[in-house]
């Protein structure tokens, strides 16, 4: 068989040509980078004009609030003003549910996420009888609907006299969290290194010191992702605090709801505590927002 130098260099060339890709990849290689960029910056606008309309409407008078839309201001911005938020400030049931949404998602998380990481790595590393077992059943609570529990909680927290007070909201979002926390944490405890561990323990670090001082500082990312969820979930809930919750322990979300009653006589308090009900969690997600997508992300890539 005889090979030609034409017959080389016909094959070196297809060989060197690189294959035709589509029409329709090569129309998204060249646009999407700005594409793409200037579709996320109009989402992101829309997504922001509720925000800023409330924010405005929080900044107005009741009556130019009822006589005009909340987009005119930008023709007058000098009728701006913070007289609402005064108002709102002296208005005792407000502030007293902002108060009571403190003090119920702050322990709620708390308590979520301390349980939820010790739960976690006794779940992921420590040996004991039926661990795998316990394990399917906390998993298991996951797909228990919250509006199950609802009437026979209320029965026991009438029992034992929690029912209407702070601390019966507090366990109830406590215990349906646990289960959630437990899943994330253990997952995410057990992509640690176990030489990392038992290296830890060759030093002498005891269960309780190896946790704190070499678990609880890997697992950041995911206990911050956690915190966040329970977080949000807690300050905007209303279901549960329509049910355990009494005229003196509401939260903002039930105080808003019993305003809202009374549309026309306090136009101008809604407006600012939906603001600062709102602003509060979104703050939150922002502050740790490089944690949150560090922790969902764990374990996606090996």
């Amino acid at each position: 068989m005889t090979v030609t130098a034409e017959g080389v260099r016909k094959t070196d060339a297809v060989r060197a040509a690189p294959a035709r890709r589509p029409v329709g990849a090569r129309i998204v290689e060249k646009l999407g980078g700005g594409l793409v960029r200037v579709v996320l910056i109009v989402v992101g606008l829309f997504w922001l004009v509720p925000t800023i309309g409330l924010l405005v409407s929080s900044l107005r008078s009741p009556q130019d609030m009822s006589g005009s839309g909340w987009w005119t201001v930008f023709s007058e911005p000098s009728r701006l003003t913070v007289d609402s938020y005064q108002k709102l400030l002296e208005n005792s049931d407000i502030t007293n549910s902002l108060l009571n949404t403190v003090l119920i998602t702050v322990p709620a998380t708390v308590l979520v996420v301390v349980i939820g990481a010790l739960a976690g790595y006794a779940f992921a590393w420590m040996e004991f009888p039926g661990r795998d077992w316990w394990f399917l059943g906390v998993v298991s609570l996951l797909v228990v609907p919250v509006q199950v529990a609802l009437i026979p909680i209320a029965e026991l927290f009438g029992e034992i006299g929690l029912f209407g007070s702070i601390l019966g909201v507090i366990l109830f979002h406590t215990g349906y969290g646990l289960p959630f926390a437990v899943f994330l944490l253990r997952n995410f405890f057990a992509e640690i290194p176990r030489e990392l561990l038992e290296a830890a323990r060759l030093d002498g670090a005891g269960e309780l010191r190896l946790f704190a001082r070499v678990v609880m500082p890997l697992g950041g990312p995911a206990i911050a992702s956690l915190g966040i969820f329970q977080f949000l979930w807690v300050w905007n809930d209303m279901l549960v605090a329509l049910v355990f919750t009494k005229s003196g322990t509401q939260p903002i979300t039930v105080a808003l709801q019993t305003q809202v009653r009374q549309f026309g006589n306090n136009i101008d308090v809604l407006a600012p505590g939906a603001f600062l009900s709102m602003v509060i969690p979104l703050a939150v997600f922002f502050a740790f927002q490089r944690q949150f997508v560090s922790g969902v992300m764990a374990g996606a890539v090996k």
